[in-house]
Parts: structure tokens; sequence; C-alpha cells
């Protein structure tokens, strides 16, 4: 049976402005951030500046999945507003358990709700890299595309489309949280050697996909990762993100667009409270989704 009403799901690693997620009705689950005070829920009632204050102090965050409890009671609302089809978009596999956490609620709610569909997916990425995924399957929506299409061909290549690339200025964080993944440690902080770090589209750990001399190299380095990444295509969205540097975004919005102007939408992103614990201030990124 087709549903007739989609609702998005997707985590608060997604990067989207609260406003973008209520006007869009898109529904979040909140990863857990645990700290010397008690737990807090990211972007609920803990935000990235709040994480950058407890890294400087010298306090280390850890964090967790999002509840089961809180799933539950999200995916009971998504039904009780009348929804019969559900498309999960969640952080990908390789830094965090999210996926694994709803696919298998989504096997049990599925079991408990008969004519409801969900499909869930991994998208191997993260922070404006999910956003570029749920924003353009809310155009796709609006266009008319239908649950097979969407599910069966669309998601899984926009997905594969998408890539975004992050400057890190320290690897303390990664090194200490164990999310360094294939990214060395032997970034020269003595030499001002910043590395730029990617999702792997094999297993979507971090890997380095570039190092640069000095932060004023990092704008002209994730602008060339994107251009090469577009290798001449003509349809494509884009994306800026940033940790505590929302000029150093504009300055690199401008740049990137000027570079691809041929852009369908650009999408801005705050870094979530779950990546600052990891990656922590002084962030920029870029991405780009290419649509043909």
């Amino acid at each position: 049976m087709t549903p007739k009403k989609i609702a998005i799901l997707t985590d608060s690693c997604v990067d989207l402005s609260p406003d973008i997620l209520r006007q869009n009705h898109i529904y979040t689950v909140p990863l857990r951030i645990l700290c010397a005070d008690g737990e807090y829920l990211d972007g609920v009632n803990i935000r990235s500046a709040d994480v950058y204050r407890r890294l400087h102090a010298g306090e280390l965050p850890k964090t967790s999945l999002p509840s089961t409890e809180s799933l539950e009671r999200t995916l009971r609302q998504i039904i009780s507003d009348g929804y019969d089809g559900i498309i999960g978009i969640l952080v990908s596999s390789g830094i965090s358990g999210t996926y694994n956490l709803v696919r298998l609620a989504a096997e049990e709610v599925q079991a408990d709700n008969d004519g409801l569909a969900m499909r869930v997916y991994d998208t191997l990425s993260g922070s404006v890299g999910e956003a570029l995924v749920v924003l353009q399957i809310l155009e796709d929506l609006k266009n008319g595309y239908g649950w097979e299409e969407l599910t069966e061909r669309r998601i899984p290549s926009l997905i594969r489309n998408t890539t975004v690339a992050f400057s890190v200025d320290t690897l303390e964080y990664l090194l200490k949280g164990g999310r360094i993944g294939k990214v060395t440690a032997a970034a020269g902080t003595i030499l001002q050697i910043k590395p730029l770090l990617a999702f792997s589209p094999e297993d979507g750990q971090l890997q380095s996909v570039a190092k640069v001399r000095g932060r004023n190299q990092v704008f002209g380095k994730l602008v060339e990762l994107m251009v090469k990444y577009c290798a001449g295509h003509r349809r494509y969205n884009l994306a800026v993100a940033n940790g505590g540097d929302p000029a150093g975004m504009a300055a690199l919005r401008e740049k990137l667009t000027a570079a691809l102007p041929d852009y369908g939408f650009v999408c801005e992103g705050e870094i979530n409270s779950t990546f600052s614990v990891y990656i922590g201030d002084g962030i920029l990124g870029a991405g780009i989704q290419l649509l043909d």
C-alpha cells in the first residue's frame, strides 16, 4: 500500500535551524550530551556555544544516542499526526549508533502498526550533509515524487552524491573522544597545519582529505574541493556551515557561490552540540549535492 502522507524523521546532527524544522514539519530526535552537571538534549537545552564554553574550561563532555523513550514518543506523534509513511534520514553510522537504533525501532513500529511504511537511511554524513538530503527530499515531495521513486532510487542517489568537508582547528577533542577514525594525529600544530576532514563514502568515518597552513588558506581549499567534487555537473545544491564563526561562514558562502553560481539552493548550518564535543569551535564547512 503506497503511503499518502509522508513524514521526514531526522536527528539533532542535521544542522537545520529550529525555524526550518518547524516550518517544514520535520520530526527530530535529539542526541544526548553528558556533562559534569547532568544530561542535556542536543538542540533542546544545550547548544554548540554551551559546549565551547565547557571545552575551554577544561571539561570534556560525552555524547550518547537518543533515548529509546524520546524516539518512541516521536514515532507515536508522527502516527498520531496522520502520517502513513516515514522516511528516516540519520547521521553516519561511522560515528554514531543512531541509525541502527532508529532502524530497529522502525521494525517494531511497523509490526505494531499495520499499513505504516517506514524506510531508514544511513547518510554516511552529518551536519549540512544530512541537511542537504532532507531539504532536497522536501523539494521532491513538493514536486510530486512518490514513495517508491523516493525510497528506491532518489534518496540513495542523493546520499551517494552529497559531500561535505570541514576545517578543524585541533584534533585534540577527536582524539580524546575516540572519534578520530581514519584521521591521523600528525597535524602539525606548531606549523599551524589545519586538516580538512570529510566523511568516507565507504564507512562514514571521518578522514583527512587535505591540509592547509593557516586559517586564511581554509577558504580557498574548501572551495577548491567543492569545485573538484562538482566535476562539471550542472545541477547541484550547496551548503556552508560554521562552529563559532558566522562571519567566516558568510565569507565562505560568498566565495563558494562565486565559484559555483548555478546552484539550486544554499543550505546554511550551525554545527550541532554533538559534533562540537569532538571538533571544538572555529570550524568552517562546505558541501555540495549533485543532482544530475
